[in-house]
């Protein structure tokens, strides 16, 4: 199980530094004198090359072998954590964010179909079967709440803010792209390849329907982890004074440890109880967020930000089931990829919308109109899709899979 272990370690480390810039944006802000609207660009940025790297490279590990795919994007990563400490200034920043992106859209579907197939490897059929869905749900939203927590940490306890996470990062990087050199391939890499393409995407069209139920869950609850990866630091030094670089980074993991808690724990239910029990925690969760901001009340915040990361993750999880199982076998990854355009759409549009919008309200006023919209738009697309499993749209006795697999 060696090489199990290091892939799920190299997955949530990898998926740890993308996020571990949130609590520093406030720093950035005040070196670069930059506004909340450029903080929303850099982020956007880091979406623009997970798209890019999705369909361009994101299905080059079927070709190539897992280990070699997944060591590349290991030092990627590490290169856009180069480029923070060496391209001061916005442009740095957004071409750092960008190559952090490519080295996200490389890592997610190979390290979750590296972890099944390790798995199988060492365990054969006596091992059970969820197990590496539910360790690459728990290594990509894990990781995504771990690195803003660690990186908060050394900001506000350590010298050089800065610096020293991304050095942090970088070493831990290195060293586990050292580690996934000595794991076994499990893809025949010298069998013939097909003439290369980018990743398609297409959609049966009996399956539209269901596909632009999910796709909408998907860019709905999406566009929360965004606004909470990364307006939330700023939306906490305004509205509730709180200027600790670790508690924000404490607020972002306790969001996305809580989805993917909530994925864990419902990993047996079925996909209508999931998409139920991801909206009854997620409406409550995005009105506790707000409420937080009106009282003023910490507390409140950050209660609201585990039941919103709680219903996030398990609608998600419910949503790119229903994507996924709305297709042929032989046209799943060509869905999913439209699927997972959508999402990452969600990560990136709304957030620059909001961050445009505080320039002319004040933060909890634009806060309130997104949670409205973001509330609609989830109850809507959920109830569609469950009407859509409710007669039959979805093939009999469909598994649930991981959030991680893409």
């Amino acid at each position: 199980m060696f090489g199990f272990t290091v892939v799920a370690l190299a997955f949530l480390v990898n998926m740890g530094f993308s996020a571990a810039p949130t609590p520093l944006y406030v720093l950035y802000q005040e070196r670069d004198h930059f506004s909340t609207i450029m903080i929303t660009v850099v982020y956007a940025a880091y979406a623009v090359g997970v798209i890019g790297a999705l369909f361009l490279a994101g299905h080059l590990s079927d070709w190539f072998g897992r280990r070699k795919v997944l060591v590349t994007a290991l030092l990627v990563d590490a290169a856009s954590g180069l480029l923070f400490l060496t391209e001061p200034g916005v442009l740095g920043l957004l071409l750092a964010r960008i190559v952090c992106g490519v080295s996200i859209g490389l890592t997610t579907a190979t390290a979750t179909a590296y972890l099944a197939e390790l798995y199988r490897g060492a365990r054969g059929t006596e091992g059970s079967p969820g197990r590496p869905q539910i360790v690459a749900a728990g290594a990509n939203l894990g990781g995504i709440g771990t690195g803003p927590l660690v990186a908060g940490l050394l900001a506000q306890y350590a010298p050089r803010p800065l610096w020293l996470p991304y050095l942090v990062f970088d070493a831990a990087l290195l060293l586990l792209a050292f580690l996934v050199l000595l794991a076994p391939e499990t893809v025949d890499a010298s069998a013939s390849r097909p003439r290369y393409r980018p990743q398609r995407i297409a959609v049966p069209p009996q399956a539209r329907s269901l596909f632009l139920a999910a796709t909408a869950t998907g860019f709905a609850t999406f566009s929360v982890f965004g606004v909470l990866n990364s307006l939330v630091p700023s939306f906490l030094a305004g509205a509730l004074h709180a200027h600790s670089h670790a508690l924000a980074g404490a607020v972002a993991f306790t969001a996305f440890a809580s989805g993917a808690l909530a994925q864990i724990a419902a990993s047996r239910a079925g996909l209508r109880q999931i998409i139920r029990l991801g909206r009854l925690l997620l409406l409550p969760g995005l009105a506790a967020l707000t409420a937080g901001m009106w009282i003023p009340d910490l507390a409140v915040f950050i209660t609201g930000s585990v039941l919103a990361g709680a219903g996030v993750g398990l609608s998600f999880r419910g949503a790119l089931i229903a994507a996924g199982e709305s297709a042929p076998p032989h046209s799943r990854a060509e869905v999913l990829a439209g699927f997972f355009l959508g999402t990452y759409v969600g990560l990136s549009v709304p957030v620059i919308g909001l961050g445009l919008a505080t320039r002319y309200a004040s933060p909890r006023s634009v806060m309130l109109v997104f949670v409205i919209l973001v509330a609609a738009a989830a109850l809507t697309s959920s109830r569609r899709m469950i009407i859509h499993l409710a007669t039959g749209s979805l093939r009999p006795g469909a598994a649930a899979r991981s959030p991680g697999r893409r």
